[in-house]
Parts: C-alpha cells; sequence; structure tokens
C-alpha cells in the first residue's frame, strides 16, 4: 500500500513539474491525432508545433534519439502537409480531369515483415551505438521507438492504412519509456495516442473500403 501511495505522489508529483509547454506539447498532438483520423492536412501544422517543443524537451532530458526523431516528425510535418495538400490522382470528371486527394492504400503482408526486419536490424545497430558512444538512457528502446517511428512517419504522410498498426506497437512501447522518465502528462498523452492509433486503423481501412467501391 505504501509503494502505491508513494507511486501515486511521484506521479502527481511529475504533473505539476511539467512545464507548460508539454501541456501545450500534449493539445497540439491530441489535435494532430483527430484532424489525421479525418485525412485534414491540418495535423501536419499541429503536428510540426508539437514536435519542435518535444525535440527541446527530449534532447533536455537526454533522450537523444526521441529529440532525434522529433526533430525528423518536425520535417516530415513539411512533407506531410505537402503531400496530402497536392494530391496525387487524377479522375475524370464531367467537366475534365481533377485532382483528387492522396487516397488510402495498403500494403501486402510480405512487404511488412520485410520493413519490420530491416528496421529492426537498423534499430539493433543504433541503440548499439547509443548505448556505447552517448549518455543516451534507454539506448535500445529510444533507437527501436525512433527507428519504427521514422518509418510509420514515411507511411502516414503516403496514407499507407498499415502505418496505425505500427503506432500502436509504437506508442505502447514509448509509454514505458516516459513512465521512467517522469514525463507523465506525455504518458497520458500516449495512452490515449495508443487507443486513438487503432480507432485510426478502422477508420483509415473504412475510407479505403468506401474509396475501392466507388471505383468499381
Amino acid at each position: 500500500m505504501n509503494e502505491l501511495v508513494a507511486f501515486v505522489q511521484h506521479v502527481l508529483g511529475g504533473f505539476q513539474a511539467m512545464s507548460v509547454w508539454e501541456y501545450v506539447a500534449v493539445s497540439l498532438s491530441v489535435a494532430y491525432m483527430l484532424l489525421a483520423m479525418k485525412q485534414s492536412p491540418w495535423c501536419w501544422v499541429a503536428g510540426g508545433i508539437s514536435t519542435l517543443i518535444y525535440t527541446i524537451l527530449f534532447f533536455n532530458g537526454a533522450l537523444l534519439m526521441e529529440s532525434l526523431l522529433n526533430f525528423f516528425y518536425l520535417a516530415m510535418a513539411v512533407y506531410g502537409w505537402v503531400q496530402w495538400q497536392r494530391g496525387q490522382v487524377l479522375s475524370a470528371e464531367p467537366n475534365g480531369l481533377q485532382e483528387q486527394p492522396l487516397p488510402v492504400s495498403s500494403w501486402s503482408l510480405s512487404k511488412n515483415i520485410k520493413l519490420i526486419g530491416s528496421t529492426a536490424a537498423v534499430s539493433l545497430g543504433v541503440g548499439f551505438i547509443m548505448d556505447n558512444y552517448t549518455h543516451a538512457d534507454f539506448a535500445y528502446l529510444d533507437a527501436l521507438t525512433t527507428c519504427f517511428g521514422v518509418v510509420a512517419t514515411y507511411l502516414l504522410a503516403q496514407k499507407i492504412l498499415e502505418n496505425w498498426l505500427y503506432w500502436v506497437v509504437i506508442d505502447a512501447l514509448s509509454i514505458y519509456l516516459y513512465v521512467c522518465k517522469g514525463y507523465f502528462p506525455t504518458v497520458v498523452l500516449f495512452v490515449f495516442y495508443t487507443v486513438l492509433a487503432a480507432v485510426n486503423y478502422y477508420q483509415w481501412q473504412k475510407s479505403m473500403r468506401d474509396c475501392t467501391a466507388i471505383n468499381t
């Protein structure tokens, strides 16, 4: 019982110790996920500002790969905005060819397995370097979430359905990482992320099926 009380006090203390900037980042990240569910390109704006804040927070917390990952997210926010705004598909309309938003698509199981294998191998290599040559905490787990986060973000920008399955795993692992570092508002965010990533998978799957039905 005493251990439980101590843990609750530790959690509450973590919330009180967090800066206003982390709460701003959390709020913008929630907005990012909700906008992504609706396939709105404005999700990249909210996500870009949020990741800029997290880049600084994680660097100060010695989560070097997480900081680097969020710097990458910032660049991908620009790429995703352009990709989603521009659209890549021309459809035949009564008044000629019209540009349509980038549709949701899916990768085969074999392609995903190859991607997982290659990314896991890279993660081990990066983790070894971080563990032996830097002051990074949780080097291998940090490297794993970072490398798969890079892959999942690219898949999201391309509107590949399976990106949300990657995020379910990444976010669940990140919860443990952030609990250990005391980023408790971010822990709450990532619990929400894990659930919402699963919801987004089914939402995008439905969108892809509806699009396929319209085109057949």
